[in-house]
């Protein structure tokens, strides 16, 4: 059995699953003796690598697996059915739109794992085409029947009863006939400008005094502001709760548009536009580097995908696709429903049966205590394990720095963070107070792009110093430093996360916050906030780890480090968590250490381009991916030292180029034994132990079930922190 921790210097002691729970079993220490190190082959095998756009496609293949996984409760289900189709969205604006400029540019250079352009497209489509098929199936003949048996009923327009067609009739002409404007298709109008994944309606329709002429054709646009479910007469619905989709009512009232013309059919589509606004190319790796900035230009904001309703007249989906510049692959003729992620809002339905049993998160550190943080932190550093222990302390660590006389500065990284965001509150409150504050806004996190240029602009006006970090970089590391006044000195407390400044989404991603007041930390983090405001070419760090800087190359040393030491038969091993390993070199570091018998365990919930299990590459190197309740989003590594004090890392950065080069993120070490020991004992044990929602990658990259002995029970990672976490929140309810 794993060793308890001593709850001396941690926050995140780790408690017994409680009796009434069926997910106790025996955990597995790691191991600290190995047998001598495996000699690598005179002739070692070729290196390997999955390719990044397929591995993350096999990536959200894991969440369709959970919707229809007949274990989690129904309308969790749905959710999960919904983030298929908003990972597939980005998807295409961003990592597909890089392909297509790739090609429209000419280029033919293929990736690492051997793939080029054109035929990486071609394999993304015959994968998509799969998945959104197996997306729609699991729609129709699984979710759809298991919500009409609890009373939960969409309908179609043809599936209306007559006193439904009356109501659904009135809520058209009062709620959606004022807003909508018909937009014909022909010589005198132009092709209009669709926005991006907006709902669209195109009407096929002729005019019965003219029969020779052609059929005409004209395009509805529905603006963002109107639901897209829409609840049907819920006052007289009993015990039903019946839906219909706001295409199903636009289609079958479209006529009220055309008075005098036949309508001949109507079908709903949208378009997935290029969404890589920025020059930097951040997410998309090597794809943009080399395209002409007039491409770039002219590219910026093309269609790169179309989905539209199987039946579609010939001549109008021709229509279509020669004004969007799209040619027929990038379309996608679908069985259902357009974007359902439209079902999320789901969600909101009071059935409590259906959905996951409630969790709080609980407030069980050492920070509960919120007048006596700085002294906690004096004696002790702290470890959180978001979403099991609350975001509180985050929030109060700030707010208290605010509201402190006796703290002089706040400097804060913000890279996403909630629109009602109570530490941007607390920022403006400190410079109110006149404090000196320092905040980091990264104006060019994807899609939280308006949010940060709104909370900058409040800020500035606040009187907090407003900057952007490095020129070329994102600033992604999450940092918060507070300097206060004790007697005559100034000591200086931090929080390091791995997740964002979001109380929203904490309760959602599982994370790690760390804070600490040992000065070899803290005076690294003054250093790297000093780098990020001011000028400093070659800032050296002794204890972070921090990209663009040091990050790769010391974990090249980490790595080779390991491996000599297996080479030389001592004790080695790697355990790393992630959310992705797309790095050439990274991987080639660990095929190297698996060579020299290091055995190596990489927990990684997405992209994995690393190819595990390859006789005389990669024998040593087990990955799989953990995909359930909560998204797992914490970054930790584990160095086993040459059989010493083992180092163990957490922080922001993924092990991919963006990361390493392209981006401002810090590593950070855990002093603290007690934490050392939980991360190594208890996250990864945990982890590694999980035989419910892990699948294991194989060569093939294939991902499959984790083994499971017949007499063994089902374990989830989730449902044991959760457990542990109530526990924990009852010990201490009876002290």
């Amino acid at each position: 059995m794993a060793s308890k921790r001593t709850p001396t210097r941690s926050s995140t002691k780790a408690a017994p699953v409680s009796e009434a729970s069926d997910q106790a079993v025996e955990r597995v220490v790691i191991p600290k003796k190995r047998p001598r190190a495996v000699t690598p082959s005179a002739k070692p095998a070729k290196a390997a690598y999955f390719n990044r756009e397929l591995s993350w496609l096999a990536f959200n293949r894991r969440v369709l697996e959970q919707a229809r996984n007949e274990k989690h409760p129904l309308l969790e289900r749905v959710k999960f059915l919904a983030i298929v189709s908003s990972n597939l969205d980005e998807f295409f604006e961003i990592r597909v739109s890089g392909i297509i400029q790739q090609v429209d540019s000419g280029l033919t250079e293929p990736s690492v794992d051997g793939l080029g352009p054109k035929e990486s497209l071609r394999r993304i489509h015959s994968v998509v085409g799969s998945l959104v098929e197996d997306q729609y199936d699991c729609w129709h003949r699984e979710l759809l029947p298991a919500l009409a048996a609890e009373g939960i009923v969409f309908k179609t327009a043809a599936e209306l009863t007559a006193a439904e067609l009356t109501w659904v009739t009135a809520y058209f002409q009062e709620q959606v006939y004022p807003v909508l404007t018909p937009l014909a298709l022909d010589q005198s109008h132009p092709f209009p400008q669709l926005g991006n994944k907006t709902l669209n309606v195109v009407v096929s329709l002729d005019n019965p005094a003219t029969p020779e002429v052609e059929q005409l054709a004209a395009i509805l646009p529905v603006p963002r502001i109107l639901p897209r479910l829409v609840p049907i007469d819920p006052a007289s619905g009993g015990s039903q709760q019946r839906f219909i989709f706001l295409s199903e009512v636009i289609k079958l009232c479209a006529g009220v548009f055309f008075p005098g013309y036949r309508i001949n059919g109507a079908h709903a589509f949208r378009v997935t536009r290029n969404s890589d606004l920025y020059i930097d190319d951040e997410e998309a790796e090597n794809l943009l580097k080399k395209i002409e900035e007039e491409l770039r230009n002219l590219r910026r904001g093309a269609a790169v995908r179309l989905e539209i309703e199987e039946g579609v007249d010939d001549r109008i989906f021709k229509v279509l696709c020669e004004n969007l510049d799209l040619s027929h692959e990038y379309v996608f003729r679908l069985n259902g429903p357009l974007n359902l992620l439209r079902l999320m809002s789901l969600a909101d339905i009071d059935r409590p049966d259906l959905k996951y049993t409630p969790f709080t998160p609980v407030n069980v550190s050492p920070l509960r205590d919120v007048a006596r943080i700085f002294e906690t932190l004096r004696e002790q550093d702290v470890l959180l394990h978001h979403p099991y222990d609350s975001f509180q302390p985050v929030v109060d660590f700030v707010e208290q720095a605010a509201a402190d006389p006796h703290v002089f500065a706040i400097k804060q990284t913000l890279y996403r963070t909630s629109g009602d965001s109570p530490v941007v509150r607390a920022l403006i409150e400190a410079s109110r107070n006149g404090k000196q504050v320092t905040a980091l806004v990264e104006l060019k996190a994807r899609f939280d792009e308006a949010n940060n240029i709104q909370w900058a602009k409040q800020l500035e006006e606040a009187g907090v110093h407003v900057v952007y970090g490095l020129i070329g970089h994102k600033t992604h590391c999450k940092c918060s430093l507070v300097v206060r006044r004790e007697g005559k000195l100034l000591r200086r407390y931090v929080h390091l996360g791995t997740g964002n400044y979001n109380p929203k989404t904490a309760r959602l991603y599982t994370d790690l916050s760390y804070f600490t007041a040992r000065e070899e930390i803290t005076a690294d983090v003054a250093n790297l906030f000093n780098t990020l405001t001011g000028f400093s070419r070659e800032p050296v760090f002794e204890h972070l780890l921090v990209a663009p800087y040091n990050l790769h190359r010391r974990l090249q040393e980490l790595i080779r480090r390991e491996a000599e030491n297996a080479a030389a038969g001592r004790p080695a091993r790697i355990i790393v968590k992630m959310n992705s390993l797309v790095d050439k070199a990274t991987i080639d570091s660990l095929y190297a250490a698996s060579g020299a018998g290091v055995k190596i365990d990489i927990i990684v919930r997405g992209v994995c381009c690393l190819v595990p299990g390859v006789k005389g590459l990669s024998d040593n190197i087990r990955v799989r991916s953990l995909v359930g309740r909560y998204l797992e989003h914490a970054r930790a590594f584990y160095f086993e030292n040459s059989g010493g004090e083992p180092l163990v890392l957490a922080g922001s950065a993924d092990w991919m180029p963006r990361n390493f080069f392209r981006r401002v993120e810090v590593v950070y070490p855990v002093r603290d034994p007690a934490l050392r020991r939980w991360i190594t004992d208890e996250l990864f044990v945990i982890e590694l132990q999980d035989n419910d929602n892990a699948r294991e990658l194989r060569s093939n990259g294939a991902y499959v079930p984790v083994r499971r002995a017949a007499e063994a029970p089902v374990f989830s990672a989730h449902s044991y922190f959760i457990a542990s976490a109530t526990e924990r929140a009852r010990a201490l309810a009876e002290t």
